[in-house]
């Protein structure tokens, strides 16, 4: 066994020769027939027990993270286990029997082996199999510093499959942070909450002492900038992830609220109240210096920057009604993006960058509806992906292909119902997913994938 364990881990780490294989998904254009795709349990090389199962267990556990993670995108249909006509041994894992697997009609298989070292950390071995094909695609090993983590092993290989068949980037070992609201209407609890892209290992961030509001995921380190009302006035705070503490961002005189870190990290753009007028301010994180980038009599605020920081889009009622517009990243050269020329009532709020730099998601109400859409930076392009009666808060996906948003629900007679959940949808406007979580959720943000 020590012998074979060696022998395996050998070929791992070996760069495998890339395969010319023809297994593509193409997501650049519509709508997508799903994949489908096998992913049986992950075999252990040793049968270890741990305080948190067996290596075995853990395997069958990492195939079922790995197949939700797959199926949940829309791209990939995952064959019930049940129809399989083979099992996976380790000897298996370089050799797939692929008749087998074509028997069940999988054009992909996902396969690999689990190892608890000697130190507790974790071993995934990940695989990718063209089937018809008979040719490896990829392969990769990851490593958790011990079974605890094994879930983040398990994204990882989904993001590995999920980019070997499509061409771009995973989203799967990311968190989500938001709003968790419990209680009445008019006593309405909001705590900050933070959670795997799968809702697993959720975990309450504040108390709910005080009300808080916009969390926003650093690009670079593992903080968010949010509001809260600290001592009945709204102030915006940086929380630390990995040393659980939150400190003031700064004491202004007056309100201040939708903060947003800089592309770099270094900086975060905010609105800043002065004599009853919002206005768009940069703080310098290090030196806590305000530089003021809008000068108008309107309200302006939410605003995202470009990926590139060269740009920052925000909301303004400076035309009359609330609008989106584009402006260069020192405060030159507004121009309104926004135009229903169907419908000059109209609005647009919560304007957001894609990581790919590509669109800006939004907020569109009209017609007694909020609904999610998108367009170009330059206006242009405009598609709504959402149609219930009130979706809002756009939040982009670390590779800039799924939108996460949340979706408040009627009050009915004596003010019940009233809900809000949290979707996701990707950008052909298919697969619409709700996210679960504990209690109602709003005001979501996606973190950039996990270091």
């Amino acid at each position: 066994m020590k012998r074979l364990l060696l022998s395996i881990f050998a070929l791992l780490l070996t760069s495998a020769q890339p395969a010319w294989a023809v297994l593509k998904i193409d997501i650049t254009g519509g709508a997508v027939q799903p994949m489908p795709v096998a992913v049986p349990s992950f075999p252990a090389v040793a049968p270890i027990t741990t305080q948190f199962g067996t290596a075995s267990e853990l395997g069958r556990q990492v195939a079922q993270v790995v197949s939700a993670d797959l199926e949940r995108s829309g791209l990939f249909r995952v064959i019930d286990p049940r129809a399989f006509t083979t099992t996976v041994q380790v000897g298996d894992v370089q050799r797939p029997q692929f008749p087998a697997w074509r028997t069940v009609a999988a054009q992909a298989l996902v396969t690999g082996y689990t190892q608890v070292n000697a130190d507790g950390s974790l071993l995934v071995a990940c695989y990718v199999y063209d089937v018809f094909g008979e040719e490896e695609i990829g392969r990769n090993g990851f490593t958790a510093r011990s079974p605890r983590d094994w879930r983040r092993a398990a994204h990882k290989c989904a993001d590995f499959v999920y980019s070997k068949i499509t061409g771009e980037k995973g989203y799967f070992d990311s968190r989500i942070v938001y709003i968790a609201e419990t209680g009445s209407k008019k006593n309405r609890i909001k705590r900050l909450a933070i959670m795997d892209q799968d809702g697993a290992n959720h975990q309450y961030l504040t108390a709910g002492q005080t009300l808080v509001l916009t969390p926003r995921f650093s690009p670079t380190q593992q903080q968010i900038t949010y509001m809260s009302y600290f001592q009945n006035r709204p102030r915006v705070f940086i929380y630390d992830l990995p040393r659980g503490r939150q400190e003031l961002l700064g004491d202004f005189p007056n309100m201040s609220f939708a903060p947003r870190f800089a592309p770099d990290g270094n900086s975060v753009v905010m609105s800043l109240s002065q004599a009853g007028n919002a206005e768009i301010f940069t703080m310098d994180l290090r030196t806590r210096q305000l530089r003021q980038l809008t000068r108008s009599p309107a309200i302006d605020t939410a605003p995202s920057y470009s990926p590139d920081g060269s740009k920052i889009v925000f909301e303004s009622d400076r035309g009359g009604t609330q609008q989106l517009y584009v402006m260069n990243a020192d405060g030159s050269n507004p121009q309104r993006i926004s135009f229903d020329r169907n419908n000059a009532r109209a609005k647009y709020g919560t304007p957001v960058w894609s990581p790919r730099g590509d669109l800006i998601a939004f907020t569109k109400m009209s017609e007694g509806k909020f609904r999610i859409g998108v367009m170009r930076p330059d206006g242009s392009g405009e598609r709504l992906l959402t149609d219930a009666w009130q979706d809002e808060g756009p939040t982009w996906s670390p590779n800039g292909r799924v939108i996460l948003f949340f979706r408040s629900e009627k009050y009915g007679p004596g003010g019940t119902g009233g809900g809000s959940s949290l979707w996701s949808i990707d950008l052909t406007g298919q697969n619409e997913r709700r996210i679960a979580t504990p209690q109602d959720a709003s005001d979501p943000a996606w973190s950039p994938l996990l270091p």
